[in-house]
């Protein structure tokens, strides 16, 4: 049952930190960002947030930094948000599934063209 528990949280969190990160402006955040995943703790204090973005990886790392510097931010309007006892403390790790998406995308369609 904890199990649904810690879901539900996670996509509710991913949810409103997508949302959160449409309203800041921070020049070093990328506008085509997205959250991949979420990764919530089994006590609700720490959550993994995994940030892709469509330039590649260099782009979501200095992206992060942003991110890492409106954490304060971002954790207050998620408690006010979600109405969450306490706001998990957040951890944002750079990830390129977007870029390595887009690069088996584009084999395929070569696949294609060839045949």
């Amino acid at each position: 049952m904890a199990g649904f528990h810690i879901d539900r949280i996670s996509e509710d969190i991913k949810r409103e930190i997508i949302s959160i990160m449409r309203e800041l402006k921070d020049p070093r955040i990328s506008g085509m960002l997205t959250v991949v995943k979420v990764e919530v703790s089994g006590d609700l204090s720490y959550a993994k947030v995994y940030i892709s973005a469509m330039e590649g990886i260099d782009a979501a790392k200095s992206s992060i930094k942003g991110l890492e510097s409106a954490q304060g931010y971002i954790r207050k309007q998620l408690g006010a948000r979600l109405h969450l006892r306490k706001s998990p403390e957040l951890k944002f790790i750079a990830d390129d599934s977007i870029a390595k998406g887009m690069d088996l995308f584009e084999k395929i369609k070569e696949i294609n063209h060839e045949n």
